[in-house]
């Protein structure tokens, strides 16, 4: 595809058409409740919670695509000032509340952004989002792929959603005595939090701005910013640190959990020696904004592989 026409997830000059694929902040780098360059194409889901992270934000700029449909584009060659027709399909990543891939199609064949996604095997939902692309492929291939291959690595085996929430439920019923803290982002971990509360009949505590992302997204009877009302509570990760955990024990018995897929290695923590201090390790590049307009995570090990594992 022709540079100057699109940028997917990246926010500079230079094209006449972006495009947001969820709205985690290493996805919104550059984006502000000021912007005004150009129209912006995201899903449903995430148009809504977008005037909670942009207060103030012109939303006559944002453009809503509904998932499996295709929309056209007219739009202006750069180098040749011929009109050019792109199609997008938004197709759901399954990643957090409103994450989706792009499919683009034109004269420059068919190109996948997929954004952050997961896509288990046994999940029906992932299954109709796989069955949704090959659908719109039809018997195209696709022509230039930008793949989140963050956990492509043969070496991250991880259960399912459904696995690791169940553990981290079997956790805290195992500790009636003790209160809950599980650290989390902005947006994300709704599934994990709705099974712990629906296991454990419980209510979850939230942050004042998290229960209104949780109203936002439908969710208005399981989560309360009251913590009398609960011993499990869903803190800002950004909030959580092993001093902060001493701090709670020392008032009552706690336990942490971070749900994560980032490797953590675990050294004693030199302080008075009762818990171990978790070190987030660095094992893998950051993300890398591409030349054109698309944001592709740069890891030097196993690129092939995670294409085939993808295509698999």
């Amino acid at each position: 595809m022709e540079k100057g026409l699109i940028s997917v997830d990246r926010w500079a000059e230079g094209s006449q058409a972006y495009f947001l694929t969820n709205l985690h902040t290493d996805h919104t780098q550059g984006l502000s409740s000021t912007w005004a360059m150009a129209p912006i194409f995201c899903s449903r889901v995430t148009a809504k919670l977008f005037p909670f992270k942009f207060p103030n934000f012109n939303l006559s700029l944002l453009r809503v695509l509904d998932l499996g449909s295709w929309h056209s584009l007219s739009l202006i060659s750069p180098s040749t000032g011929s009109k050019v027709t792109v199609q997008v399909m938004a197709i759901d990543a399954y990643h957090c509340p409103g994450a989706v891939m792009f499919l683009f199609r034109g004269e420059f064949g068919c190109m996948l952004n997929t954004g952050d996604f997961r896509w288990e095997k046994n999940c029906e939902r992932a299954k109709l989002a796989k069955e949704m692309l090959l659908n719109a492929l039809k018997d195209d291939a696709v022509d230039v792929l930008y793949l989140d291959n963050t956990y492509c690595n043969p070496t991250f085996q991880f259960p399912t959603r459904e696995v690791a929430a169940k553990q981290v439920a079997d956790i805290i019923s195992s500790h009636p005595d003790h209160d809950i803290v599980v650290g989390i982002d902005t947006l994300g971990k709704e599934d994990l939090l709705l099974h712990i509360s629906n296991a454990l009949n419980v209510k979850i505590w939230v942050w004042p701005e998290r229960l209104q992302t949780m109203h936002i997204l439908g969710f208005h009877d399981i989560f309360t910013t009251d913590t009398s009302l609960t011993r499990v509570r869903a803190i800002p990760r950004y909030s959580f640190s092993i001093n902060t955990l001493e701090g709670l024990n020392r008032m009552h018995p706690t336990i942490g959990i971070i749900p994560s897929g980032l490797p953590w290695v675990v050294k004693p923590f030199e302080g008075n020696g009762k818990l171990f201090d978790s070190l987030l390790t660095s094992g893998y590049n950051r993300s890398k904004v591409s030349s054109e307009g698309g944001k592709q995570n740069d890891k030097s090990n196993g690129n092939l592989e995670s294409v085939k594992r993808f295509h698999k």
